[in-house]
């Protein structure tokens, strides 16, 4: 659409500047017999306003294209980005449910009653895989892994158990996840000095 509108502006644009460059051409030979011989300045100035004027208006109308593409860009981006996203304050409030679980399923696979076991995992495992068909996914950081701020919380350090965990992650504390490629909670680690 808006390279037909281009086309057509650039047409009548042109269409102009030859009208007028023949009435300039018509008045200067005018003035040229009338002043005999002396060169008319103005039919030449005239021209160069007018190829000036045409190019500030195709320039304006370029830059006003490139603007508009990148509006057109820009917020398909954010609104694809805003879909991603829509679910982190629900999938945020979940997470707390979603540790008690884990906790519960350690306490009661201690516990002999294996029906119970089975069916608090069978709620587990639908939590989890809704929250999965939802975005989310876990940050996967183990004991033995380095540590790295951009990925994971330090809430306190410990004497390494060894020197090989020096400056290593010794022991995960909480599970991080992560939203697509943001992480909505860091993972709480302890890790060895």
């Amino acid at each position: 659409m808006f390279k037909k509108i281009f086309k057509n502006m650039s047409q009548e644009n042109s269409e102009n500047v030859e009208k007028d460059l023949t009435q300039d051409n018509i008045v200067n030979d005018n003035e040229e017999t009338v002043n005999e011989g002396i060169p008319s300045a103005e039919g030449l100035t005239e021209e160069e306003k007018l190829r000036e004027e045409l190019a500030k208006e195709k320039d304006k109308f370029l830059r006003l294209f490139a603007e508009f593409e990148n509006y057109k860009k820009r917020t398909s981006k954010e609104r694809v980005e805003l879909f991603r996203t829509a679910n982190q304050e629900v999938l945020q409030a979940l997470l707390p449910v979603l540790d008690d679980f884990d906790r519960a399923l350690v306490q009661i696979s201690k516990s002999e009653d294996e029906i119970l076991l089975k069916g608090v995992e069978l709620i587990h495992n639908k939590l989890k895989d809704t929250l999965v068909s939802k975005g989310l996914e876990q940050v996967d950081i183990k004991a033995g892994d380095d540590f790295n701020a951009d990925f994971a919380e330090a809430i306190t350090q410990i004497p390494a158990p060894s020197e090989d965990l020096k400056g290593k992650v010794v022991d995960v504390v909480e599970k991080g996840y992560k939203l697509g490629d943001k992480i909505i909670r860091f993972p709480k680690v302890v890790i060895g000095s």
